[in-house]
């Protein structure tokens, strides 16, 4: 979220960014809101600098006995205590106007960011590997999963309806294998702190990292029992970002703590309400899956640096599973709504014949922390808003997608790469159901 007094001293590179966006300008709006806002800040003042006043001077008529005068001005204090109120609460209706207006606005990008109206605007960094050469045509992973009889459709969608799945033996056991393989690399060979973070946030934590209120639609909201009883919404996280953005809060770090470097491995939940009639087959695109997020929480000068370093972690993972893969960068109109600039790693599926994303790795600069309030305070310094990064390392039911199509073998068995033996009970492929 933007803070107002920068949008008035930079209200040019504000709108640009925006347009940037395919948005129209939007300062003058929000400058206006602003000034009435301050205005009632500044009636509030006068009125209570006048009321004071005023209270002096009953207190004087009161001690040279002049009760007329005394009485007049009461009514005039009571007046004023009347308008002060009616300016407090047109300036608390007016800033709560003023941060919902803001809360809407997406993050500006960087000037590197390419400009672009959708996905076919992103930009190929570099690429990784050569997508093998099969004497077979490839199957897509349901229907490599389905003749194992190891990925069941139908009982997930009685059990829970559509775009959900039952994993089975060695591929729920594959599933989890994954996601321990890239605990295990993150936590020890890449430095992020490992957290087992709840998977039902607030609201505030929600707003906190931007999925509310722009993307209500695409969240699952609980509730305890059968009554509301006025309590606030609780939500099912999108994505372990949430919970782990959040633990920095309300706090004011010391900048010796930063960069601070988390890890997760826990299940995602999304209504995926923007995505009717979109990979309506298989495990592209679930309400839940599972997911190894990686988040860092730095100061500004080293944010940048540090989404390099994020994305060489997250490519670390497809390098040691030996999957082709490329590195886009995501143009101004396919970029996150909280993201100044976002790398996207796309993995080789044969079965489909194309590249399909399996991380996000971006730079969000102060945006989340200012909605957070989350800050550092550098030495000798007055405290600052820190910088928040998060990235896939990796999405798991997608490596999973890529390992079935990317490993399978004409008889519908499946090999398991080298780097995820140890964590599979040396098993060295999933042989064909029979």
């Amino acid at each position: 979220m933007f803070d107002i007094k920068w949008i008035r001293d930079n209200a040019s590179a504000f709108d640009e960014g925006l347009k940037r966006r395919g948005l129209e300008p939007l300062s003058k709006e929000l400058l206006k809101r602003d000034d009435a806002r301050r205005a009632a800040i500044t009636a509030a003042q006068e009125a209570q600098t006048r009321r004071n006043a005023l209270s002096k001077e009953i207190g004087q008529a009161k001690a040279a006995k002049e009760e007329d005068r005394a009485q007049l001005l009461m009514v005039e204090v009571a007046a004023l205590k009347s308008a002060m109120q009616e300016a407090e609460e047109r300036e608390r209706v007016l800033e709560a106007e003023l941060r919902a207006a803001l809360s809407e606005i997406p993050n500006i990008p960087l000037d590197e960011v390419p400009d672009g109206a959708d996905e076919h605007g992103n930009v190929l960094l570099r690429d990784h590997g050569t997508p093998r050469r099969f004497n077979f045509a490839p199957k897509q992973h349901f229907e490599l999963g389905e003749a194992l009889g190891l990925m069941d459709f139908e009982t997930a969608a009685r059990l829970s309806g559509a775009r959900f799945v039952v994993l089975k033996g060695a591929l729920a056991r594959l599933e989890r294998a994954l996601g321990l393989f890239m605990l295990d690399l993150h936590t020890t060979e890449h430095g992020y702190t490992e957290i087992s973070p709840p998977l039902v946030v607030r609201d505030d934590a929600m707003f906190g990292t931007a999925q509310l209120p722009k993307f209500l639609d695409d969240q699952f909201s609980v509730q305890a029992g059968r009554t509301d009883a006025g309590e606030p919404s609780r939500w099912l996280i999108p994505t372990a970002e949430v919970p782990l953005t959040n633990l920095v809060r309300e706090q004011i770090l010391e900048a010796d703590a930063l960069p601070l470097r988390y890890t997760a491995f826990t299940p995602c939940f999304r209504a995926e309400a923007g995505a009717a009639g979109r990979d309506t087959r298989g495990m592209i695109r679930q309400h839940q899956f599972s997911k190894v997020e990686m988040v860092s929480i730095t100061t500004p000068e080293a944010s940048r640096e540090e989404l390099d370093r994020m994305l060489t972690c997250a490519e670390t993972v497809l390098k040691r599973l030996d999957l082709p893969y490329r590195v886009m960068t995501l143009c101004t109109g396919d970029m996150g709504f909280a993201s100044r600039l976002t790398y996207d790693l796309e993995v080789w599926l044969p079965g489909q014949d194309a590249y399909r994303e399996i991380s996000s790795c971006s730079v969000c600069g102060d945006f989340q922390a200012r909605r957070m309030e989350a800050r550092f305070r550098p030495k000798g310094g007055k405290p600052q808003y820190v910088h928040t990064l998060n990235g896939s390392g990796l999405a798991v039911g997608r490596t999973l997608v890529a390992i079935l199509e990317n490993y399978q073998q004409e008889d519908g068995s499946i090999l398991i790469p080298e780097a995820l033996w140890p964590y599979m009970g040396k098993i060295e492929a999933i042989p064909a159901h029979v």
